[in-house]
C-alpha cells in the first residue's frame, strides 16, 4: 500500500472504528481477494469488541501490498457512505501531494525570489473569492483587505493585485514564491494555478 493510502487510513481511522462492522462481508471479501490469510481472519474475529476487531485490520491492511486499499474499497458495499469518506479523503491527499510534488520540481533559486508583478497580475486573473483567506494566511489583516477594497471598490482584480503588493512589501524578502505557494495550498487554489504561474 502506499503511503498515500496508509496516511488516508491513519486521518479515519477513529471514524472507521465507529461506523464499520468488518467481521461480515468486509473480512470474508478481503480473504476472498487474498489480502487477508486465514491468521488474520482468526485474529480479528478473536477481538471482543466491534472497535477491537476494526483497529487490528487497519493495522494489518497497510502491510498486505499494493491492491490492498482498493480491495478494501470494494468490500464496503453495505458501507457506501465510508466509501465515499474515504475516497474524497484519498483525493484531498492527491492533491496536496500533487502542491508539494510541483514544488519539489522548482529550483531553489525561483521558490526564494519574491514573486513579480507580472505573476500576481497572472494569479489575480485565476483567483475568486478565496484570495482572502490566502492573504491572511500570508499574513495581512482583515484591515488591509479593507483597504484593499476601499481603494478598488469595482475590480476584484486590482483588490487582489494591490493586497498581493502589500504583502511583498511588507514582507520584503520573505515574501517568496514558495511562502506564496503555501498560501495557495492552504487556500486550496487548484494545483495547475501554481504550474501556470511558474
Amino acid at each position: 500500500m502506499d503511503a498515500r493510502d496508509k496516511q488516508v487510513l491513519r486521518s479515519l481511522r477513529l471514524e472507521l472504528c465507529a461506523e464499520l462492522l468488518v467481521e461480515g462481508l468486509i473480512i470474508q471479501y478481503l480473504y476472498q481477494e487474498e489480502i487477508l490469510t486465514d491468521n488474520h481472519v482468526q485474529e480479528i474475529k478473536a477481538q471482543v469488541t466491534n472497535q477491537r476487531k476494526t483497529l487490528v485490520l487497519l493495522d494489518i491492511l497497510p502491510t498486505r501490498g499494493p491492491k490492498a486499499f482498493e480491495a478494501f474499497l470494494e468490500s464496503l458495499q453495505e458501507f457506501p457512505w465510508v466509501r465515499e469518506k474515504l475516497e474524497s479523503k484519498r483525493n484531498e491527499v492527491m492533491l496536496m501531494t500533487s502542491v508539494d510534488d510541483q514544488l519539489l520540481r522548482f529550483p531553489q533559486k525561483i521558490l526564494k525570489k519574491s514573486p513579480t508583478d507580472q505573476q500576481i497580475s497572472k494569479l489575480a486573473q485565476r483567483l475568486g473569492p478565496e484570495w482572502e483567506c490566502i492573504v491572511l494566511f500570508l499574513g495581512l489583516s482583515q484591515n488591509d483587505i479593507y483597504c484593499c477594497k476601499v481603494n478598488h471598490p469595482y475590480n476584484i482584480k486590482s483588490q487582489i493585485v494591490s493586497a498581493f503588493i502589500l504583502w511583498r512589501q511588507r514582507l520584503g524578502n520573505k515574501a517568496t514564491v514558495e511562502s506564496l505557494c503555501a498560501g495557495l495550498k492552504f487556500g486550496e487554489v487548484d494545483p495547475s494555478v501554481i504550474q501556470q504561474l511558474f
